[in-house]
């Protein structure tokens, strides 16, 4: 799950002081050591074993949400793994001016959630398939992808319009509306709904106690079971969901021993009115990778300044931009950085990039063996529900975080305000735009799309002179 770092580049966020992430000076493999191959791969597990749930969890949610068949949820998340292995090689690799050449791992973004759910589900309820939502999404994300490769390029206008506060209220919104889904997952999701057993006291101890062992995790001295306390809350509610019988076992009997990523299985489809909200999104993205690539460029000891600095930023977001059209080439959605990789750098002491290519190695070769999918896809919604509600609230604190690195003015408050209004209001009360036309639907009814547009607007609208 990855989130905006309070940093500042060159160009970038200008009017935020620069806070620069602490160099760590006990590095045991540097950036270009190559460490022995035994360490490399100890190294490499625990970095898999931080992203691993962040990876599978959107295409899990939105597999459920749009109706898709378990087997091809199963088979969407096998490519967010398989994808996510090929787009971090690429990005610690570097192929010319593509990639960063960090150690830096690439996964499922979760910014792109519940623009891809509005249009999957809007797809749906119009009579269309889950296959057919699935071509509209993998095309509106291929196009959109276009747009960070091009944005890539002009980094250097980015802080005029897109500020810590515009980028950490956006932050904040994509946390907070999300929050929604994770909540519904608790109650038991939209099966539950269905049957009658919505809220039940079983759903809603069983997603409590994976919240409760999360917790309990995360407040214990060992940084280890810090570090995997997500998939401790979701291995425990998984073992007490088996001697409560909601566990299908059968969905196995149905896999295959290997997954072959088949290019545009789902075929793929546009519409300029679903593809309007993806725009901003994909410029944010780029926003949030600058923050994660600078953050490791420090623990790392390299440079977060100069020339080669700026390359490397902008060889990671044109990174991101290929690997997210590769993603949609291979029937999953958009990659990024992930910034809890940065905590396993500086826990192990390992910076070196050729960790990446067996964390790359490692993610394919999961992505192939679609057991690994099925085992997470059987997991029933409470236990979901109880691991996701504690992860989007971390993106609305990391949003939090960013707003905080600066100092709040009149000007400022009031474009949190509105656009936190606005973003909001209208995942709360959704039927405010039924009679508008398709094209105003579309736009505004994303929470993201709506708050983050008027963040962008009043920033550049609002004048300067409000703070005196």
């Amino acid at each position: 799950m990855a989130k905006f770092d309070e940093v500042s580049i060159e160009g970038i966020g200008q009017e935020a002081p620069i806070e620069q992430v602490a160099t760590s000076s006990k590095l045991i493999y540097g950036l270009d050591d190559r460490p022995p191959v035994p360490e490399a791969i100890f190294v490499a597990i625990q970095h898999v074993l931080a992203a691993f749930v962040g990876i599978i969890t959107p295409p899990l949610i939105i597999g459920t949400t749009i109706g898709l068949p378990p087997t091809e949820t199963i088979y969407i998340i096998s490519m967010s793994l398989f994808v996510s292995g090929l787009a971090t090689f690429l990005q610690v690799k570097r192929f010319g001016v593509v990639g960063s050449g960090l150690l830096s791992l690439q996964g499922t973004s979760f910014a792109f959630l519940g623009s891809i759910i509005g249009v999957g589900t809007a797809i749906t309820q119009a009579g269309g398939t889950p296959q057919d939502a699935l071509a509209r999404i993998f095309g509106v994300c291929f196009v959109g992808a276009f747009v960070q490769i091009f944005f890539s390029r002009f980094l250097h206008l980015a802080g005029r319009i897109i500020t810590p506060v515009v980028s950490g209220t956006v932050v904040m919104i994509i946390g907070l509306s999300l929050i929604k889904t994770g909540m519904i997952s608790m109650a038991g999701g939209i099966a539950a709904q269905k049957n009658g057993t919505f809220g039940s006291t079983q759903n809603l101890l069983l997603s409590g106690l994976v919240l409760g062992t999360i917790i309990i995790m995360n407040a214990t001295g060992n940084r280890y079971l810090r570090m995997g306390a997500i998939g401790i809350g979701l291995l425990v509610g998984y073992i007490v969901s088996i001697f409560l019988g909601l566990v299908d076992f059968s969905i196995f009997s149905q896999l295959p021993v290997i997954t072959l990523p088949l290019p545009l299985r789902y075929g793929m489809s546009f519409d300029f009115i679903s593809f309007i909200p993806f725009v901003l999104l994909y410029i944010l993205t780029s926003i949030e990778t600058i923050g994660d690539l600078t953050a490791t460029s420090s623990i790392t000891g390299q440079p977060v300044e100069g020339s080669l600095f700026m390359r490397r930023i902008k060889g990671g977001i044109l990174g991101d931009g290929i690997n997210c059209l590769v993603a949609a080439l291979f029937n999953t959605f958009p990659v990024t950085t992930f910034s809890q990789n940065n905590g396993v750098i500086q826990m192990t002491g390992v910076g070196s990039r050729y960790v990446g290519f067996f964390i790359a190695g490692i993610l394919s070769l999961l992505g192939l063996v679609p057991i690994v999918a099925g085992l997470f896809q059987s997991l029933p919604q409470p236990v979901l529900g109880g691991a996701t509600v504690v992860m989007f609230g971390a993106i609305a604190v990391a949003g939090i975080d960013i707003v905080s690195s600066v100092e709040i003015g009149r000007r400022d408050l009031m474009i949190i305000a509105v656009s936190l209004a606005l973003g909001l209001g209208v995942v709360y009360v959704p039927e405010i735009f039924t009679n508008k036309p398709a094209l105003f639907q579309n736009l505004f009814s994303s929470a993201t799309a709506t708050g983050g547009l008027s963040a962008v607007l009043l920033n550049w609208l609002l004048p300067r002179s409000m703070e005196r």
